[in-house]
This record gives C-alpha cells, structure tokens and sequence, in this order.
C-alpha cells in the first residue's frame, strides 16, 4: 500500500511543475531580447546565484549568501518559536475559557489586522536599530495565525467528544489534556505552518530596521544600488527557504498526527 501511494504521488508532484516551468519559459522569452532591461534574465539571476554562492566577481555581494542565509534563517526560527510559545497558551486560554474569550478577544481583533509594516517605526523606537526590531516584527508576523487558528481549533471541538469523554469517567480537570488538546491538534499544528509562513514573508520587512546581515538586507542594498539580478536572487532564496520549512513542518505534522484524517 505505501509503495502505491508513493507511485502515485511521483505523478502529481511532476504536474505541479508544468506550471512554473510555463512561468519560467514566460519570463525568458520576455527578457532575453531586451538588452540591458530593468528586469533580469533568468539566466543573470542563476549567475547572481552562483556568484553570491561563490564568490567569483569580488563584489559587495560576493559569497555573502550562506552568511545571509544563516542570519535570517536563525531570526525566522528563533522568532517564530518565541511566538509559538506565546500564541499557543494564549490562544488555548481564550479558546476554552468564556471570560477569557470576552476579555481578551476585542483587543486582539483589533490588533491584528494592523499590518506589520505600520509597526516598523514603533518597533524602531522600542528596540532601537538592528536585530531585536528585525526579531520583534517576524515574531509579530508569527504570532496572529498561530493565535488565530489555536483559538478557532480549542473552540471547534466537537460537543460530544466531551459527553464521550464524561460517560468514559473523564473528570472536568482531565478533559483538556484527555480531550480538547488531542481534538484541537490537527487545527494548532495548521497555526504553526501558516505563523511559519509568515515569517519568512515578513523578514524582508524585519530586516528594514539596519541590519547588516540577512537575506532581507541584501536585498535592500541591492535595490539601492540597482541590482535587480540581486534582487530577484534574494527572492528566490527567499521563496526556496520558505518552501523547505513548509515542507517540514507539514512532514512532521503527518508523522505527528497520523491518526488524524485531515493529516492523511
């Protein structure tokens, strides 16, 4: 049954392909007539990859990708686990308790539609230049779907689970962890992949705040001085980073919650 599933599956990852493979030839037939165009060629974007890889032209952005990748790698993750362990309590507390719901909720409705970008001069304040406001706003960007969806799951727990649960000889101190942490699970751990998303969308804008290192601010150095190549490298890093750590969280989540049908 799993090699079927496996065979199966080869297909379907291939025709998920047809589509930015079209956008690929797209692009190219689009630029490459266009001599010295604003917009680069695929074929200058994979030689800015490699330069920014190798080191080969000796420029300003020669062989600094791994060292912007690992900074903005650690500020994603360490942000993004520093909103987890907010977001998930928070959320279980105004998901399962009434007064916490009608206490807390206002406030965070209307917070969170404020985008992370009107943020960035308030956090430039607060934390001052540099990596702590980068932080502060991937935490930011983290934290609402994380929240959001914590809330939504604990609430959405199905009302018989817990006539189930009472008939079996669940006391109500046991019915969290016996039956609403278990039922609410499939619906955190979607929180936990949308935050992560986020916060590899909101690190260009983290790293607006003067760092010196990370994928966000190579790209603001290369728009400053005209390195669209540059540019669009930084994006397709970006974009191959986030796709990875997707790939992962929703990998761990099938192992994690095989039992559950949404995680098939």
């Amino acid at each position: 049954m799993g090699a079927a599933l496996r065979s199966a599956a080869a297909p379907r990852r291939l025709l998920g392909l047809i589509v930015p493979a079209i956008l690929l030839v797209a692009w190219w037939l689009a630029t490459s007539r266009q001599a010295y165009g604003l917009i680069p060629t695929p074929g200058e974007v994979v030689t800015a990859l490699v330069d920014l890889a190798t080191g080969d032209e000796g420029d300003a952005f020669s062989g600094r990708l791994p060292a912007h990748i690992a900074a903005s790698v650690g500020r994603v993750y360490g942000a993004f686990l520093l909103a987890a362990l907010a977001a998930l309590p928070l959320g279980m507390l105004v998901g399962r308790l009434r007064w916490a719901h009608t206490l807390l909720d206002p406030l965070l409705q209307v917070l969170r539609p404020i985008p992370v970008t009107a943020w960035l001069p308030l956090s430039m304040i607060l934390f001052g230049l540099g990596a702590r406001s980068a932080f502060f706003l991937v935490a930011l960007g983290a934290f609402f779907p994380i929240l959001v969806n914590t809330i939504f799951a604990v609430r959405s727990v199905e009302p018989r689970l817990f006539e189930a649960a009472s008939m079996l000889g669940v006391s109500p101190t046991r019915m969290f962890p016996k039956v609403v942490l278990p039922a609410s699970l499939p619906g955190i751990f979607t929180g936990l992949r949308l935050g992560l998303g986020f916060a590899w969308v909101v690190i260009v804008v983290g790293e607006m705040t003067g760092v010196q290192t990370g994928l966000g601010a190579m790209i603001m150095d290369a728009r400053q001085l005209s390195r669209t190549d540059v540019v669009v490298a930084g994006m397709v890093v970006i974009g191959a980073l986030g796709f990875l750590s997707d790939a992962l969280v929703l990998a761990l989540g099938r192992r994690l919650l095989r039992w559950s049908p949404s995680h098939g």
